[in-house]
C-alpha cells in the first residue's frame, strides 16, 4: 500500500529548527546528591562577601576577683617587661577551636590561658552593640600563668586536655579543663642542650602538634632548629629529637593528616619534612637507640618563588606579576599627582619611595610566620611570610601554586610599617579552600582564595582575562576590623572567625545577625 502514497514535500520555508533548551544543571545535583566542585568555588564568592565583624570582646577578666594580668596590662601602657629586662608587647599569640567547635582555646602573651564557650561567646556577639563584656561565668578555664605564652593546642586524642608553651621556657604544661586547677597535670622537659665551651644553652617553644590516634604523642619545635618527640608513657623527656641544618627557631608545624609526615617552618624561610614511618631515612616512633634524625627532605621558599614564570625577575631586575604590576603603576601615580600637587616635595623622596616600592617585589628569604595543611584539600600547604606574603606549596609536586602579594605597609602612609613584634596565625575555613590571614599593617584580614585550580584569583596561572571573558572573575577580600591581628581561628562546621588582637581582644567576624521580629531587634 506505500507505493500508493504520494510524498508529502515540504519547502525549506516550512523547516524550523529545533529550539535548543538550557541545559539544567540542578540535574546533577540531584542526581549525585552533591554540588560540583567548581558550581561550590563560584558559590565562595559569595560566601566571602558575607563575612564582617559581629562582635568584639576585650579580655577585661579577673582571676579571685582580682583583674588577671592580661588585664592589667591593658589597664597600663600595654608593654610588659619580663624577667629578663627586655619589652615585649601583649596581645594574643594563639588561639584554636577543638575538632566539633564546642570550646576555643586562646593565649595572650601576658600569660593568661583561656578556654571559651563558643555558644555563649557567639550569642552575645551583636553588630549593633559592637564592644561588649564577656559572661566571665561561661569561661571554661582561665588562670594567669606568669610567664609569656606563644602556642596552644588541643589534644586531638582526649579533647579534654589542651597544652601551652612559651619561647622564654623549655617545658609543654598539659591542662585538664575537667579540673577547676591552675596546675597543670602534666609538664613535658626538653633535653639540655650544651654549646661548644660547656654552658647549657635555654631552649624554648614555639609549637606544639599532636597526633590524632594516640593521646600521648606530642610534638613540639623550639627556638634551636630541633623538634622534640614525647611519648608521655615512656617519659617527661622527648624519646626523638629531630634535628635541621640550622640553629634557627622553627615557628610553626603540622601533622599531615594520616600522622606519618611532620612539616616545620624556619626563620630563614625554609620548610623542612620528616617522615615517621620509618627507614633509613625517616623518624620512627619505634626507634629509640639513635638520638636524632635528620629531614627527608628541605625546601626554601625563596628559591621556588623564583621558578614561577609570574614572579620571575626581568631584566629591569623587578618582579612583576599583573597585581604587584598594577599596584606599582598606580602607586608610582599617586606619587607624580603628589609632586604635582605639592611643588616643595623634593625629587629624592619620591625617588626613594619608588626604589623602596621596587624593592618590595625583590625575592629574598623571609621569615616563615606559620604553615597550615588545607582541611578540604590535604596537598595543600599554606605559608605567610614576615612581608605578609602568603602562598600555597603543593606537598605532592613540591612545587609554589598560589602566591599572594599585599601592598607594603608604608603605602598607606609614611608612619605606617609592618608589624615586626608580632609572629601571625592564619587559619584555612573549614570548606573552598579560602585562607584568613591578619594583615601586617591594616586593621583587617584578608579572605584569600586558593581554591587548587587556576580558576583561583591567587594561583601562580591565573588569567584575569580569561576569568572576565567567563564570567568567573573572582575575587580576594580585605575585611576591614575596629583592631589589628595576630591569629584566626575558624569554626570547623559553620566557618565562624574568630580572630585574636594585638589588644588581646578576640573579634566575633561571621554573617551579620538578621531579626525575625521587632521584638528581636529591640532585645
Amino acid at each position: 500500500m506505500e507505493k500508493y502514497l504520494v510524498p508529502h514535500k515540504s519547502s525549506p520555508e516550512n523547516l524550523k529548527k529545533p529550539s535548543l533548551r538550557n541545559r539544567w544543571k540542578r540535574s546533577v545535583v540531584e542526581l549525585n546528591g552533591r554540588f560540583d566542585p567548581k558550581y561550590r568555588h563560584d558559590l565562595s564568592a559569595l560566601l566571602m562577601q558575607s563575612y564582617h565583624e559581629i562582635g568584639v570582646f576585650p579580655h577585661l577578666y579577673h582571676v579571685s576577683g582580682v583583674p588577671c594580668q592580661t588585664h592589667m596590662n591593658q589597664l597600663g601602657s600595654g608593654v610588659i617587661i619580663d624577667g629578663l629586662g627586655t619589652l615585649r608587647k601583649q596581645g594574643i599569640s594563639a588561639l584554636e577551636f577543638d575538632t566539633k567547635g564546642i570550646y576555643l582555646v586562646s593565649v595572650t602573651r601576658s600569660g593568661c590561658l583561656t578556654v571559651h564557650d563558643f555558644e555563649a561567646l557567639y550569642c552575645q556577639s551583636s553588630d549593633a552593640l559592637p564592644h561588649l563584656k564577656e559572661d566571665e561565668g561561661k569561661h571554661v578555664l582561665h588562670i594567669s600563668l606568669n610567664q609569656q605564652l606563644d602556642a596552644v593546642r588541643w589534644n586531638l586524642a582526649n579533647l579534654d586536655e589542651v597544652a601551652c608553651a612559651s619561647r622564654k621556657s623549655n617545658d609543654v604544661r598539659i591542662f585538664d579543663i575537667g579540673y577547676i586547677s591552675s596546675e597543670p597535670v602534666e609538664v613535658l622537659l626538653t633535653r639540655r642542650a650544651v654549646n661548644v665551651i660547656g654552658s647549657h644553652v635555654n631552649k624554648g617553644l614555639c609549637d606544639i602538634a599532636f597526633t590524632a590516634t594516640d593521646e600521648s604523642r606530642l610534638i613540639a619545635s623550639d627556638t634551636h632548629g630541633m623538634l622534640n618527640v614525647w611519648d608521655r608513657r615512656m617519659s617527661v623527656l622527648p624519646c626523638l629529637e629531630l634535628t635541621t641544618d640550622s640553629r634557627s627557631t622553627l615557628n610553626s608545624i603540622q601533622l599531615h593528616v594520616e600522622n606519618q609526615i611532620v612539616f616545620a617552618s624556619g626563620k630563614h624561610g625554609s620548610i623542612y619534612m620528616w617522615d615517621l614511618r620509618g627507614g633509613r631515612s625517616s623518624a620512627a616512633f619505634q626507634s629509640h637507640k639513635e638520638v636524632c634524625h635528620p629531614p627527608l627532605t628541605s625546601l626554601k621558599l625563596a628559591t621556588m618563588l623564583e621558578k614561577i614564570g609570574s614572579l620571575k625577575v626581568e631584566s629591569s631586575g623587578v618582579k612583576e606579576n599583573d597585581v604587584t604590576r598594577k599596584k606599582m603603576e598606580s602607586s608610582k601615580a599617586t606619587l607624580l599627582d603628589q609632586e604635582e600637587e605639592e611643588e616643595q616635595t623634593p625629587l629624592e623622596e619620591t625617588d626613594t619611595t619608588i626604589a623602596a616600592l621596587l624593592a618590595q617585589s625583590n625575592i629574598v628569604p623571609q621569615e616563615i610566620h606559620s604553615i597550615d595543611l588545607d582541611p578540604s584539600s590535604p596537598y595543600q600547604l599554606a605559608f605567610h611570610l614576615d612581608d605578609g606574603w602568603s602562598g600555597v606549596l603543593d606537598i605532592y609536586n613540591s612545587q609554589v601554586t598560589h602566591v599572594h602579594c599585599p601592598p607594603p605597609a608604608w603605602l598607606n602612609g609614611p608612619n605606617n610599617s609592618a608589624d615586626q613584634l608580632h609572629l601571625r596565625k592564619p587559619s584555612w575555613l573549614p570548606t573552598h579552600s579560602i585562607y584568613a590571614v591578619g594583615s601586617s599593617s591594616d586593621q583587617g584580614i584578608h579572605l584569600l582564595d586558593f581554591y587548587p585550580d587556576s580558576s583561583s584569583p591567587s594561583h601562580v596561572d591565573y588569567n584575569e582575562d580569561v576569568s572576565e571573558r567567563n564570567c568567573h572573575g573572582k575575587q580576594n577580600r580585605f575585611v576591614p576590623l575596629s583592631e589589628g591581628v595576630t591569629a584566626c581561628a575558624a569554626h570547623p562546621l559553620n566557618g565562624t572567625i574568630i580572630a585574636g588582637t594585638k589588644d588581646s581582644s578576640l573579634l566575633v567576624v561571621s554573617q551579620k545577625h538578621h531579626c525575625t521580629s521587632d521584638t528581636e531587634c529591640k532585645q
